[in-house]
């Protein structure tokens, strides 16, 4: 299956974008795709080799399940490249458009169990969610 792209523009600095993308204290603020999800804790180690893991919930706690990956590539403030436990490649690329412009592209290797457009559709609601709160903090 061919990867999928998304992608975002976001008015702030690149380096704040960069910041609330990868701050465990910022992710768990806007990590979900839909106001009756959360992301109550996020561990994040941004070295290559390193590790994040972020639990994703319903509020209602009727269903939950950790995001977990490994970084394979980092370059400050352009390109995140990782790996999640199934083996999927995911690149984010931070593309500074201007000194307050900052566009989010993400590419995704897409899981099997879900349409393409279901997994896009939730992956820009979080992408979505993120614009929002850095805008807005």
């Amino acid at each position: 299956m061919d990867p999928i792209k998304i992608d975002i523009t976001i008015l702030a600095p690149v380096e704040k974008v960069w910041n609330y993308f990868n701050e465990p204290k910022h992710i768990t603020k806007w990590n979900f795709a839909h106001e009756s999800w959360q992301c109550p804790s996020s561990e994040n180690n941004l070295t290559v080799g390193g590790k994040f893991k972020n639990r994703m919930e319903a509020k209602d706690k009727s269903f939950g399940f950790d995001f977990e990956g490994v970084y394979d590539e980092i370059i400050p403030h352009e390109v995140i490249k990782y790996h999640l436990e199934d083996g999927r490649k995911v690149e984010v690329v931070f593309d500074k458009i201007d000194e307050n412009t900052t566009k989010v592209i993400e590419i995704f290797d897409p899981e099997k169990q879900n349409s393409v457009e279901m997994q896009r559709d939730g992956w820009y609601a979080i992408l979505n969610n993120f614009h929002k709160y850095v805008e807005n903090h």
